[in-house]
């Protein structure tokens, strides 16, 4: 039986869904479409294939390997990377581990963050590309294109028989309205969905061949990289050392063995409000309302709300988006703009491009309820039994109040414990760790006061999920 090891590709940052989708938490790591997360929908894609691979940022790896596990999957191989060097190198990582389990497998190249409405029409496509790459063939899926996007480069196939596979003519970039129609009227081009199929082992010899340099400074990444049970933590200095680019430039438009299998399955990459906007079901005035929203007179809009009530009148062809500390207003037409802002937040020194109020963290989560001078309130929840490092603050000190649970707290050689309605002060200074030993969540208040209260002011001595200082 051919042996299939499905590659998650989960870095990117989703700048153009911005403000839901940050550095911290991008679209991938989002319920947009659904209860499901986008990962989650893919993976649930690849069930029944061998033990994924997910290549994702470092920062991300707490959040990625929970959002497995709550679908039931527990067996996969995370390969993390401190800085992302686009996908050429992200294959390689995961190919290198993949021939570790089983020489002759294939991988099933995917990104994260992509919607499939037909998921039995993409395995089917699957079973295509086999085809091709059980005698050695690269396969990439193309999708057929309904509309002249200019968003997307275009795949063209070759001349000759059969629909169902054909040898790859070229990669084009992405065009301007009158190419894409020429290319949708010709019917030879498909969009280029980054979904690639082939023999790891061949992977690894055509990268040898045309991307030499990536290929030996991959693998040596893998080789030092640190390895606890299914989790590849690679080395900063190695990952910096590799060429960065994509596997379209690294090898695909260079091989001599490329195929395309094309793919009609109601895909979207969900790149743009627009785009998530045409990917979900509409009212009868062409609107989404996601979250507590409230609309009158309102035609073809994306309206979304996070923890409080919006309500929209007379507005169309707009997109708003309010979080908790940032809100987006635009004209649909406009959507792809948002990434300017996203460079204006950044070159402001602000960091809403970077992390929400709530704040998922390894042991739980923070949201900051409040600021002002010298002081910060938030509202901290630790997960059943798990714990935040053993950390002092020089510049801060914190006093907690429980609302519900029950915490032990170590403040320098004693140990405390509080149960709802109790507090305890930590100053300046002070060796400090929270533990939730109970079933159930532990809710407190944190409020802190000092010269500085910027979260770099944590000096770790001991963590158990083995982040840095």
């Amino acid at each position: 039986m051919t042996s299939i090891t499905p590659v998650i590709l989960c870095g990117g940052s989703g700048t153009r869904l911005w403000p839901k989708s940050r550095k911290m938490l991008p679209k991938q790591l989002l319920s947009l479409t659904g209860e499901q997360t986008m990962l989650q929908q893919t993976l649930e894609r690849v069930r029944g294939f061998e033990k994924p691979v997910i290549v994702c940022n470092e920062d991300h790896r707490f959040m990625v390997a929970q959002q497995a596990q709550e679908i039931g999957i527990e067996s996969f191989t995370m390969i993390t990377e401190p800085t992302g060097r686009n996908t050429a190198p992200a294959i390689t990582f995961a190919a290198v581990a993949a021939t570790k389990e089983c020489e002759s497998t294939n991988l099933l190249v995917l990104p994260a963050d992509h919607l499939l409405d037909d998921v039995e029409q993409f395995h089917r496509a699957v079973d295509i590309g086999l085809q091709a790459s059980s005698k050695g063939g690269l396969v990439t899926f193309g999708i057929v294109p309904t509309a002249p996007e200019t968003g997307y480069g275009y795949i063209q196939k070759a001349t000759g028989d059969g629909t169902d596979i054909r040898p790859i003519a070229q990669f084009v970039e992405k065009p301007n309205k009158e190419t894409a129609t020429a290319y949708i009227e010709s019917g030879e081009y498909y969009w280029n969905a980054g979904m690639f199929l082939f023999s790891a082992r061949n992977l690894l010899d055509e990268l040898a061949e045309h991307a030499p340099a990536i290929h030996r400074s991959s693998v040596k990444a893998m080789d030092n990289a640190k390895v606890e049970s299914d989790f590849v933590k690679l080395n900063l200095d190695d990952v910096n050392a590799i060429p960065e680019d994509s596997i379209d430039y690294a090898v695909m438009e260079k091989t001599r063995r490329g195929f395309v299998v094309p793919l009609a399955c109601g895909w979207s990459d969900v790149g743009s409000w627009s785009s998530l906007w045409e990917a979900l079901d509409k009212d009868e005035q062409g609107n989404v309302a996601l979250g507590d929203v409230i609309m009158e007179d309102c035609k073809n809009s994306l309206v979304f709300g996070e923890d409080h009530l919006v309500a929209a009148v007379g507005v169309e062809d707009l997109i708003i988006v309010d979080t908790k500390n940032a809100t987006l207003v635009a004209p649909k037409g406009r959507a792809q703009e948002v990434k300017a802002i996203v460079s204006k937040i950044k070159t402001a020194g602000r960091d809403e491009h970077e992390i929400h109020r709530e704040v998922a963290r390894p042991w739980g989560k923070y949201d900051s309820i409040g600021n002002g001078e010298r002081f910060q309130v938030k509202r901290i929840t630790v997960n059943p039994g798990a714990s935040l490092s053993l950390q002092m603050h020089h510049h801060r000190a914190e006093h907690w109040v429980v609302v519900s649970g029950t915490a032990i707290v170590q403040r320098d050689e004693e140990e405390i414990m509080l149960s709802e309605n109790e507090s305890v002060y930590i100053p300046i200074g002070v060796k400090h760790r929270l533990t939730n030993p109970g079933l159930l969540p532990l809710e407190i208040i944190e409020v802190q006061s000092g010269s500085y209260l910027g979260e770099d002011d944590i000096v770790r001595f001991d963590d158990i999920y083995g982040r840095k200082q």
